[in-house]
């Protein structure tokens, strides 16, 4: 089923309107403590009123939300007689309410992660606040179990609706701003040359990549229709991976987010400005099972989605499109560090990228992205 987009209007009469028409009646909205400093935040109380449904508030999680969060969101569905959801917020909030959703329906006091997943049809309506996770668009959710990363996925657990609202990005930091945006440029990079592309994926990649370009410059200086289509892009991307995954880029970035403390985005976008050449430059090491050939015309593709004459110049135009941005590589390493970013990589990721890369080649790469 296509995910209904709700438009965007400054008394969010067609979000009510949605709210309603899907008997939505008593919602459990999923949001951050800074929500009520957004416009949508401030009208939530009148939205209600204006529609005669009721909001309860869950704001009890945490960035990298645990599964204990998680399960106090379930209590408050069910104590509180919710019907539906209603998530704003960022990767946190959305895999949060993505949670709630799954589970809501299960036996009480189950050990939910660990259930087998029961496609319900509780409503779910999303509104991202940050243009770069996509977390709106795909089955997939981390929650942290007894101090593990679990992902959590299920079809089912995708929003039915969303809605992309510009004013939620006016506020957004600087750093965050440039972040979420790359991290929604290697969503769409990385869904364009992954093993698991299709032709549908690579149409959204191509659209990602494009709109991303188009209004980078618009959506940096905070203007309103900058900040709409970087919100438009990130959820098409994020549609990409959901068929493709991503891969070496993102299996790469994990550990320099930890052991550096740069965001996720940065970090994915210094670890595609230095696989992309890399891979052009071993393209006799495809692992593609539909061939060298198929990967080459993957590249060109892309080059052609960057506006680039060759695949070689796509990959420089990124690499001068993050230099511009100043995302510098962390400053301050020490030979142990390699061996640690070695042993973070997961390999179930590195099946999706197109290119072998063994031990030494990873060693390599990290070499690069730090300046070695």
């Amino acid at each position: 089923m296509d995910q209904i987009v709700i438009p965007s209007d400054a008394e969010y009469r067609a979000l009510g309107e949605h709210l309603a028409h899907s008997n939505m009646r008593r919602v459990l909205v999923v949001c951050g403590k800074s929500c009520d400093r957004l416009r949508i935040g401030k009208n939530l109380d009148e939205l209600a009123a204006r529609i005669g449904s009721e909001f309860v508030r869950f704001s009890d999680f945490a960035p990298n939300p645990d599964y204990s969060s998680v399960v106090k969101g379930i209590d408050v569905f069910r104590t509180e007689g919710c019907d539906s959801i209603l998530a704003i917020g960022g990767g946190s909030a959305m895999d949060t309410a993505k949670c709630i959703k799954l589970y809501a329906t299960m036996p009480v006091g189950c050990d939910y992660i660990h259930e087998k997943i029961v496609p319900n049809t509780i409503p779910f309506v999303a509104v991202p606040t940050t243009a770069g996770t996509g977390s709106e668009a795909t089955r997939y959710a981390v929650v942290y179990y007894k101090g593990e990363k679990q992902s959590v996925t299920d079809y089912s657990c995708i929003p039915s609706a969303v809605l992309f609202d510009p004013t939620v990005l006016e506020s957004l930091p600087e750093y965050q701003r440039k972040v979420t945006m790359m991290d929604a440029f290697c969503h769409a990079v990385e869904s364009f040359w992954s093993v698991n592309s299709t032709d549908e994926s690579r149409i959204l990649s191509d659209r990602a990549v494009r709109m991303i370009l188009d209004y980078a410059e618009a959506y940096l200086g905070n203007a309103t229709e900058g900040n709409q289509k970087m919100l438009e892009a990130a959820n098409i991307a994020g549609k990409a991976i959901n068929i493709t995954q991503t891969t070496a880029g993102h299996a790469m970035c994990y550990k320099l987010t930890s052991l550096y403390g740069i965001a996720h985005g940065h970090a994915a976008a210094l670890c595609v400005s230095a696989l992309w050449p890399y891979m052009l430059n071993h393209m006799d090491q495809c692992v593609d099972p539909r061939g060298k050939g198929h990967l080459a015309s993957a590249f060109s593709g892309l080059a052609a989605a960057m506006q680039a004459e060759t695949p070689e110049s796509a990959a420089s135009k990124f690499s001068d499109f993050l230099d511009a941005l100043r995302l510098d590589r962390p400053g301050v390493h020490s030979v142990e560090d390699f061996a640690v970013l070695r042993k973070s990589v997961n390999p179930v990721r590195l099946k999706n990228n197109p290119v072998k890369l063994d031990e030494s080649a990873i060693d390599t790469l990290y070499h690069q992205i730090l300046g070695e």
